[in-house]
């Protein structure tokens, strides 16, 4: 499939013809080229993955029209959007769960992220068609893929990552998630210019705000990976990282990526996944570490895993008073109220080996051990 292909595609099916700043189309070819030469997909999983670059071509377009015929609503300020970051697996989900159940945060909700035309009023957030379509494919993938909810489970008004937003510009870790693709996997680390897929991710916060507004409370575990990029676009973000064990850390993340690309294809290079996470942590550490250099130290606000598991809403009502906003009674009984509606292992365990990935927790800790002393991050020895 060529880039001309996706591109006729998704305006046969949206009837309509601007994508906004053509300098998307870069990652778009990028994707192209290494689906082509590198993917090693299944029948299966070229199909879907070539459904999915129409799906994001078309939801430029629908979200274009709709904010080039709505543009006032480009002029409506995202005010003090609260990010939720660090490697992948280290609490963010959970915290983000719990941040977003406070009635006054506005979190980017799992359906809207694929279907955010027109705008929800603030009835659909958790209910209509659009709702229910993603809620019943989360239910028939819990069906049939239950590894993967294990690890990591959404429902269709669960807070998802706004890395998803992302996607429509065609510069998001997601499609590394689904393929072995180093030639894209070099762009986005290397080449790849962010600005552009955040200024398309404030112009959809934007259009999602037009009738069901809130504090935006995001989280995407990769965003140490564009920093600056986010703060010229959200000058006044508020930034939350949170840390674990990195030896956890990759077990973890391995077995995701593992079973996600199984969707797609048959040949999955276990030791390449080990290899290829180890190099992307140590790329995010850099460029967070780098980040506060620039911003100063405080610029991110820490938070350790094992703090997250042991009072996760201490953690939160610290987060609140870090950035001196008022921990009112409605968001603590709202939180108590998610933790008691889901306990750990609700959608099964999850179990995983570093040594799967070709990796050892000593390597590890010794690959990053200038990280877990800088952040004083407490590790697990041995087996």
């Amino acid at each position: 499939m060529t880039l001309d292909e996706v591109i006729a595609a998704a305006r046969a099916e949206t009837g309509l013809t601007e994508i906004g700043d053509p300098a998307v189309l870069e990652g778009l070819q990028k994707l192209l080229d290494s689906y082509a030469g590198e993917a090693r997909f299944t029948e299966r999983g070229t199909q879907l993955a070539r459904r999915d670059l129409v799906k994001y071509v078309a939801g430029r377009m629908r979200i274009e029209d709709w904010m080039t015929r709505h543009p006032e609503l480009a002029e409506r300020p995202v005010e003090k959007p609260l990010f939720v970051f660090g490697l992948p697996r280290t609490g963010t989900t959970l915290v983000i769960n719990l941040l977003a159940a406070d009635p006054a945060r506005r979190p980017f909700l799992r359906w809207e992220s694929h279907d955010p035309v027109p705008p929800p009023r603030p009835e659909e957030l958790r209910a209509g068609p659009r709702w229910r379509k993603m809620q019943d494919q989360t239910q028939a993938s819990l069906q049939y893929m239950p590894q993967i909810a294990a690890i990591h489970y959404e429902d269709a008004d669960s807070p998802t990552e706004c890395q998803f937003s992302m996607t429509y510009s065609f510069c998001a870790q997601v499609f590394e998630s689904q393929a072995d693709i180093p030639g894209y996997r070099h762009w986005l680390l290397h080449e790849a210019d962010y600005g552009p897929a955040f200024r398309f991710h404030k112009r959809l916060l934007q259009l999602l705000q037009a009738e069901a507004g809130g504090r935006w409370t995001l989280k995407n575990p990769w965003h140490p990976l564009f920093l600056d990029a986010l703060k010229d676009v959200y000058p006044d973000a508020q930034l939350v990282m949170t840390h674990r064990d990195p030896a956890d850390v990759l077990g973890s993340i391995g077995s995701l990526i593992e079973n996600v690309r199984r969707i797609y294809s048959d040949d999955v290079d276990l030791e390449g996944i080990g290899r290829s996470f180890m190099e992307t942590f140590a790329i995010m550490i850099e460029r967070q570490d780098a980040f506060r250099a620039k911003h100063g130290a405080d610029a991110i606000l820490d938070v350790q895993y094992v703090d997250v598991m042991k009072d996760p809403i201490g953690v939160c009502r610290g987060i609140y008073e870090h950035f001196g906003d008022p921990f009112t009674p409605e968001a603590e009984a709202a939180m108590q109220a998610y933790m008691a509606a889901n306990p750990k292992g609700k959608h099964g365990k999850h179990d995983y080996s570093l040594e799967r990935y070709g990796l050892t927790r000593e390597g590890v800790h010794h690959a990053f051990a200038d990280y877990i002393e800088r952040y004083r991050i407490p590790v697990k020895q041995g087996a």
